[in-house]
């Protein structure tokens, strides 16, 4: 068999990562979890190599950290709409993928990362006989709550597509494993839980002068109170501005950082003006990594309130940066912070819980100190991108090795035996359908 030579674990693997963004296009925690896993793999010695979108003045075809980037241009005509942009990023992914394997560099599997690289993933995969492994890093439906219109839907539809068509699917946490589970009916023999990491040593890496960038932010008498991410509902900073006056009737010399963009960002700095605390936030927009470094050594307590979080590397960050955290208990928060040890946890969505636990954090030194330490030492211990690389490779090793099985393999007798409907259906009759299948179910055979 071709692929058993890996079974060994000591041959070099060539992996093509597709995803949509990689550093420096950074829009949220994808970009940096793709790049720190893709350059962990070509320092245990495998040959890396990813195809992601273009960005201004970044180079379009460079080599870091050993791992070799091709970045795909826009030159296409004008996207009527959103989807259409998706597909002619996945055209050009295509396109770049040949140009690649036809100067005799043949990758042994891929990994797509989200459904963004999904299309291009598939014809990859068929067309050129290489098993595609999938990263789920997060859901349409868990985004949103659940699925409220038709671009929502098809998004959910082709990250089922995704999950169908690929030989193993890695997700980074156990509740998103439950969760393609119950939305998906993935296949429990296909997931596989790999936790994200984070590189402590790049967070020592701050501005020479950090008294005088702690004095353009706030003054030498306040707390600060910081919140780093994208600027969307699930992220929960609406629950923060609630939060804030809770806390400032306690701690009144505090001051909110907020960095980030997104699409709530005016909203936001509306309900701030509204509620009469605008003077007490600084939004600082999109900051770069020097600065949000700086961030997180000069503030008091990092704040994450999120609704909805497949895993939460945020709060890695701010753990490997020696920030106190606090996040709500939700998906992969509670998985990474034991609440009173390594950071607190609030209820979701409530702003006096929130207010409550970053009052606890601002008002005990000793407290801040004893989850800094353990923090710290559960980031170094748990979550490097070495261990998680090797992690990773087993994976690959396992689906090169059974691929001719695999390729077997009947998906539909696997799926789970929950009522669903057909992914490629208009899903307006979705509970007429649920009805009839149970209907059916309770007459039995005629």
């Amino acid at each position: 068999m071709l692929y058993l030579r890996f079974l060994l674990g000591g041959e070099v693997m060539r992996i093509l990562v597709l995803s949509w963004e990689y550093p420096p296009k950074v829009i949220g925690g994808l970009a940096r979890a793709v790049a720190d896993l893709s350059e962990a793999l070509a320092a245990h010695g495998h040959d890396v190599r990813v195809i992601t979108s273009d960005y201004p003045q970044a180079s379009l075809s460079e080599i870091r950290d050993n791992v070799r980037i091709e970045r795909v241009t826009s030159h296409h005509p004008q996207p009527l709409n959103f989807l259409d942009s998706v597909f002619y990023f996945n055209f050009q992914v295509i396109e770049k993928a040949i140009e690649i394997w036809e100067q005799g560099w043949h990758w042994d599997l891929v990994h797509a990362h989200d459904w963004l690289v999904g299309h291009a993933a598939k014809v990859l995969k068929h067309s050129l006989k290489r098993p595609m492994i999938a990263t789920i890093h997060a859901t349409e439906w868990g985004r949103n709550n659940g699925l409220h219109n038709d671009l929502q839907r098809h998004i959910s539809d082709v990250e089922w597509w995704l999950t169908y068509e690929a030989y193993a699917v890695i997700c980074c946490s156990l509740y998103m494993c439950s969760e393609l589970q119950r939305i998906f009916q993935v296949p429990a023999d296909k997931l596989f839980v790999i936790p994200n990491g984070v590189k402590a040593e790049k967070f020592n890496a701050v501005v020479s002068d950090l008294p005088e960038f702690r004095n353009r932010h706030a003054h030498p008498q306040e707390k600060i109170v910081f919140f780093v991410g994208r600027l969307v509902y699930e992220k929960g900073v609406h629950v923060l501005l609630d939060a804030i006056p809770k806390v400032l009737a306690r701690v009144p010399n505090t001051k909110f950082v907020i960095a980030g963009k997104g699409p709530n960002e005016k909203e936001l700095h509306h309900r701030a003006s509204e509620m009469g605390v605008a003077h007490r936030i600084h939004f600082t927009g999109f900051i770069d990594d020097i600065t949000r470094n700086s961030l997180y050594r000069v503030a008091d307590v990092a704040v994450f309130p999120s609704l909805y979080e497949p895993f939460g590397i945020v709060a890695l960050e701010a753990m490997a940066a020696g920030t106190p955290v606090v996040v709500s208990d939700v998906g992969g928060f509670a998985e990474i912070i034991k609440h009173g040890k390594n950071g607190l946890t609030t209820y979701v969505g409530n702003s006096q819980s929130l207010a409550d636990n970053i009052v606890a954090v601002l008002e005990s030194p000793t407290l801040a100190q004893k989850l800094r330490e353990q923090a710290y030492e559960d980031v170094i211990t748990k979550y490097q991108w070495n261990h998680i690389a090797y992690q990773t490779e087993q994976v690959y090793r396992h689906i090169l090795g059974q691929r001719e099985m695999l390729d077997d393999r009947d998906m539909q007798s696997r799926m789970t035996h929950l009522i669903r409907y057909d992914r490629y259906q208009q899903t307006g009759d979705y509970f007429e359908q649920v009805t009839k299948t149970h209907d059916e179910a309770k007459e039995g055979p005629q």
